[in-house]
C-alpha cells in the first residue's frame, strides 16, 4: 500500500511540476507599461496621444505607415503617387483587406472615413486637414483621389497618424468602446482604470508574419510604480517611462534602455483669450521668469533641448529662437509693471497627469513667484484636462497648463480660431499660407524660419524644451522602437528572442 501511495504522490508531484523550457517554446505575450490611459479607442474623434499607443497599426490601419526613422511606407495603400504641383495624390488601395467585422476594406471605406474627418460635427484633432481636402474621390473599388485646396508636400506622413485611422463605416459610430480596423489586433479585455488586452487577429491578412499572440497594457501613472513594475518583471516594456529611473536600469543587466529623438515640444500653454495675458508684455514676463535649463534638469531629468518656439531642432527650416525671450526675470518684473498689471498676480495653473507637468509645474510656480505672479497649482485627471483645457469649442477653462504637443508637422493648429491657445494672428495666418503654398523645399524652409521668429516675438506659450523618450524593456524583447517620430507601438514588430 505504502509503495501505491508513494507512486501516486510522484505522479502528482509530476505533473504539477513545471515542464521544461525547451519544451514550453517561445514566449508569445508580452505586458507594456503606459502612463496614460487612453479615455477611448477611436484615435478619429480625440486628441489623447495614448489612444494611438494602444490602436495605431495594431487596431487600425492607414493608408501609409510612418516608420522609425520617420520615413512613410506603404500600409493600406500599395502605392501613391501625386501631381507636380502638391494638390492631388492618387493612392493604388491594397486588395483582398477585410475589417475586423468580415465587412471589405475598399475605396468607400476611406471616403467616408476622410468625409467624416472633416464633417462640422467632427472631433478629429486634425480636422483642419481634412477640411483641406477640396474632393475625395473613389473612381474605383482599388483608387482614391485627394484634391487639395494648397500644396501639402507632408500629405503621406500626415496620413499615417492615428488621426488618419481608417474605419469601417457600420461600426464607426461604437469605435469608442468596440474598435473595428484592419490591423492584426483586436480588443480583447479593457479593465478601466487598470489593464487593456489586445488579441492577435486569426483572420489578419498576414497573421503568420505576427509573432505576439496577447498584449497586456497595464496604466501606470506613478513614476515609482512605474520603476517597480519593471524591476519586479510585472511588466516587460515601458515606452516613454518615467526618466527618474534612467540610470538605474542602464546599470543592470536585464534591460535594455532605448533613448530616443523626438518632433514633440513640452510647452507653458498660456491662454490668451484670458486677461491680462492677452497683453504681450504679460506673456514676455512669463517667458523671461522661466529657467528652461532649471525645468528640463528637475521635471524630465536633463532628456531634453531647449526651445524657443513650437518646432523642433532637426525639422525642415528650424531656427534657434530660444534668445528671442531669455531667462531674465528682472525684465520680467518690468515687463508687468509696464502693463500696468499690480502684484503678485494670481492666474491658475492647471496640470495633466505625466511626471513632466507636475514635477515641471512646481518649478514654474516657484519661478513665476520670483517676478511677483502667484500660480495656484490645480492637478486634473488626463480626462478632465481634456474637456476642460484643450477641448476644441471646449471652455478652455484655464490660465497656463503644461504638455507635450507629440505630432510633428502642426502648425497649423496655431491658425485654428478655436485652438485652447486663443492665439488669433492675421499676420501668422497669412504666413502660413505662404509656407503651405510654396513647392520648393529651400523656400518653405525659410518661410518656416520666419513663422518660427514670429511665434516667438509673440511669447505665443512658454516653449520649454525638445523631450528625449526613454523606453526601458527586457533585454530579450525585440523590435521595440528607440526613436519616437509619433506616439505608437507597433506590436507588429515586437517578439522575444
Amino acid at each position: 500500500m505504502l509503495k501505491k501511495l508513494t507512486i501516486v504522490a510522484f505522479a502528482a508531484a509530476l505533473a504539477a511540476a513545471p515542464l521544461p523550457v525547451l519544451a514550453q517554446g517561445k514566449k508569445d505575450s508580452v505586458v507594456m507599461g503606459m502612463t496614460l490611459e487612453p479615455p477611448g479607442l477611436d484615435p478619429t474623434n480625440a486628441a489623447a496621444a495614448a489612444i494611438a499607443e494602444v490602436t495605431l497599426y495594431n487596431i487600425y490601419e492607414t493608408l501609409t505607415k510612418i516608420n522609425e526613422d520617420g520615413s512613410v511606407s506603404p500600409l493600406l495603400a500599395e502605392s501613391w503617387t501625386a501631381s507636380p504641383d502638391l494638390k492631388t495624390y492618387t493612392f493604388k488601395l491594397r486588395k483582398g483587406v477585410k475589417f475586423q467585422n468580415g465587412e471589405a476594406f475598399d475605396s468607400a471605406a476611406v471616403k467616408f472615413s476622410f468625409e467624416r474627418n472633416a464633417a462640422a460635427n467632427s472631433t478629429n484633432k486634425d480636422k483642419s486637414l481634412f477640411q483641406a481636402f477640396e474632393k475625395v474621390d473613389a473612381p474605383d473599388a482599388d483608387t482614391i483621389v485627394l484634391t487639395l485646396k494648397y500644396p501639402e508636400p507632408n500629405l503621406p506622413f500626415l496620413l499615417g497618424q492615428a488621426s488618419g485611422s481608417i474605419v469601417e463605416p457600420k461600426s464607426a459610430a461604437t469605435n469608442v468602446t468596440q474598435p473595428v480596423g484592419t490591423g492584426p489586433y483586436r480588443l480583447g479585455a479593457w479593465v478601466k482604470g487598470s489593464s487593456l488586452t489586445l488579441n492577435k487577429w486569426a483572420d489578419y491578412r498576414n497573421a503568420s508574419a505576427i509573432k505576439l499572440s496577447k498584449v497586456t497594457i497595464r496604466f501606470i501613472g506613478d513614476p515609482a510604480a512605474q520603476i517597480a513594475a519593471l524591476l519586479s518583471g510585472d511588466v516587460d516594456a515601458f515606452p516613454r517611462v518615467t526618466t527618474r529611473g534612467v540610470a538605474q536600469f542602464k546599470s543592470d543587466p536585464r534591460f535594455t534602455v532605448l533613448v530616443g529623438g523626438s518632433k514633440a515640444k513640452t510647452i507653458v500653454a498660456i491662454n490668451e483669450k484670458k486677461k491680462p495675458l492677452d497683453d504681450v508684455r504679460v506673456r514676455r514676463a512669463i517667458l523671461a521668469a522661466i529657467d528652461r535649463k532649471a525645468m528640463i534638469d528637475g521635471a524630465v531629468e536633463g532628456f531634453g533641448t531647449p526651445i524657443g518656439s513650437f518646432y523642433t531642432p532637426g525639422s525642415l527650416g528650424y531656427v534657434d529662437t530660444t534668445a528671442v525671450n531669455p531667462y531674465d526675470p528682472e525684465k520680467a518684473k518690468k515687463l508687468l509693471a509696464e502693463a500696468g498689471v499690480t502684484t503678485p498676480l494670481e492666474i491658475s495653473l492647471k496640470l495633466p497627469p505625466p511626471p513632466y507637468a507636475r514635477q515641471g509645474g512646481e518649478i514654474l510656480a516657484a519661478q513665476l513667484a520670483k517676478v511677483g505672479i502667484t500660480a495656484r497649482i490645480e492637478n486634473v485627471e488626463w480626462a478632465q484636462w481634456l474637456s476642460q483645457v484643450f477641448a476644441p469649442n471646449g471652455p478652455h477653462n484655464y490660465d497656463l497648463t503644461i504638455v507635450s504637443h507629440v505630432e510633428p508637422f502642426d502648425l497649423v493648429k496655431l491658425t485654428e480660431p478655436d485652438y485652447y491657445l486663443g492665439y488669433n494672428n492675421e499676420a501668422f495666418n497669412a504666413l502660413y499660407k505662404q509656407v503651405v503654398s510654396t513647392p520648393d523645399e529651400a523656400g518653405r524652409a525659410k518661410l518656416l524660419g520666419d513663422a518660427q521668429r514670429l511665434l516667438a516675438t509673440d511669447a505665443v506659450a512658454g516653449f520649454l524644451f525638445q523631450p528625449q523618450w526613454p523606453t526601458v524593456i527586457n533585454k530579450k524583447l525585440k523590435g521595440v522602437w528607440k526613436e519616437v517620430p509619433q506616439f505608437e507601438n507597433d506590436f507588429s514588430a515586437w517578439s522575444w528572442e
